[in-house]
């Protein structure tokens, strides 16, 4: 921070009488050509001087702003009890890159970092202080586009088939067309169907989720249509199905693979018709709710089996989302523990900051079968140990430590690091045909680079190279 070195220079800086360009040539340069704000209060907080830099991020001229109270000049977040400049004029010590924002004078917002120091005279007298501030506006733009490319809605991936599927949720969303989500167990079926809602001109009407696989066959369409009273023994009143009350929003059905024939009809005809019959009705009942499904099982060998309806499978075959297992994207798994320890924070109210490398490097070696359900599943039992500080491999299952190298205390970030690009590497050659050229750009590094990359983490590839895509 700058301080004044002589009188003359101390009374321009406080502004006092002195008559201007009294500042030592020197330092007025510098102050001037520097690209942080600086500005200097008195005693009294007034505005003593005001750099070139000040001027163009606050969007105030200097000679409005010399003489005004800082607090008038800067209207800040930290403006009052928590006030910087006041921490540092009170206890003498300065404060470094402390993160905040302040209101410009077109009322804009904008994100600074702030530094603070005492000035004082020859005779160690404290005169005032001093501030720098930067200007965070591009950092915080490239922050929140980069947060954007890896979140859609709940959804969370910084894995290359996954941004593909980001780029067209919002279409498919705005669309009314049947959505088909096929995916392992855990890997995020109705979380897709969640998000697809809330982009959708629907989100303000309900969502309605039926797991199909976990009631029998009359209990089901029951929930599916509803009934009025009478349909059968302890049928007292009428009953809304689901349909009815997803009526303008979004009905989600998972598990379609595991509903029997005889309700296949009736959820075709619902789909091609827009309208059902609730059990006992006299009169068929329309329905304008969006038709999301969801199944964990292979359709196509179902339909081959005579299990499942061909005209139903094509019927909501009509837009296809599949969803990757998470082995598919281990890159996406420190994002994933990131977002799971936030939530269990603010559900709990505990601070556990975040997971050791050696935590993170047992997590990259397993297999996931349960996929992301299971890892969000594990991190809320490591909650149950860890109260503070870091989840570490005592906190987590012991079924996980056999799959552990021996060398594990000696991991470290290198170690996860070559464990994701490994992994993200392997999944381009493969979705490209282990054409190299397409999975370089792909993953977004030059052809040379992925050689490079491919020899050094051991990476086998196949006689045939894929260039020759016929």
């Amino acid at each position: 921070m700058p301080e004044a070195t002589s009188d003359e220079g101390r009374a321009t800086a406080m502004g006092t009488k002195k008559p201007a360009n009294t500042t030592p040539a020197s330092t007025e340069a510098i102050l001037e050509s520097i690209s942080d704000g600086v500005f200097t209060v008195d005693r009294d907080w007034n505005v003593a001087s005001f750099n070139r830099a000040a001027e163009e991020i606050t969007g105030i001229p200097r000679r409005e702003a010399i003489g005004r109270p800082c607090s008038e000049v800067l209207r800040s977040n930290m403006c009052g009890d928590h006030c910087p400049l006041q921490q540092t004029l009170t206890s003498g010590r300065p404060i470094i890159g402390r993160s905040g924002y302040f209101i410009n004078a077109d009322g804009d917002r904008i994100p600074i970092s702030i530094s603070t120091a005492v000035l004082r005279d020859s005779g160690g007298t404290v005169i005032g202080g001093a501030e720098t501030f930067r200007d965070l506006s591009e950092v915080e733009a490239l922050r929140q586009e980069l947060n954007g490319k890896a979140h859609v809605g709940d959804l969370t991936s910084r894995s290359p088939v996954m941004q593909k599927l980001f780029a067209i949720l919002p279409a498919i969303a705005a669309s009314p067309s049947t959505v088909l989500v096929l995916g392992e167990t855990g890997t995020g079926k109705e979380l897709v169907a969640h998000t697809l809602h809330d982009l959708s001109p629907r989100s303000r009407r309900p969502f309605i989720a039926v797991n199909c696989g976990a009631l029998p066959d009359t209990l089901l369409e029951s929930e599916l249509f509803g009934y009025k009273a009478g349909a059968f023994t302890g049928a007292a009143k009428d009953k809304q199905g689901r349909f009815a009350l997803a009526e303008g929003g979004t009905i989600f059905l998972d598990e379609i693979g595991d509903i029997t024939p005889a309700l296949q009809v009736r959820l075709l005809r619902v789909l091609q018709e827009k309208c059902y019959e609730p059990l006992g009705a006299v009169r068929s009942e329309t329905t304008n709710a969006r038709v999301v499904v969801a199944t964990n099982r292979d359709l196509t060998a179902l339909v081959k089996k005579d299990l499942f309806r061909e005209d139903l499978y094509y019927r909501i075959n009509i837009i296809r989302i599949e969803l990757p297992a998470l082995r598919h994207r281990k890159e996406d798994i420190p994002l994933l523990v990131d977002r799971f320890i936030d939530r269990f924070n603010r559900r709990q109210q505990k601070a556990v900051t975040g997971i050791s490398t050696e935590a993170l490097s047992l997590l990259m070696t397993h297999d996931w079968p349960g996929n992301i359900r299971e890892l969000e599943n594990l991190v809320e039992r490591a909650f149950i140990l860890c109260t503070e500080g870091n989840i570490d491999l005592a906190h987590l299952p012991g079924e996980l430590l056999p799959h552990h190298p021996a060398t594990a205390g000696k991991s470290n970030l290198r170690t996860v690091r070559s464990t994701v690009d490994a992994q993200a590497i392997q999944t381009a050659l493969e979705r490209n045909g282990f054409n190299r050229l397409a999975a370089a750009r792909e993953l977004g590094i030059h052809k040379t680079t992925l050689f490079r990359r491919l020899k050094k983490l051991g990476i086998p590839l196949p006689v045939k190279d894929g260039r020759n895509r016929r």
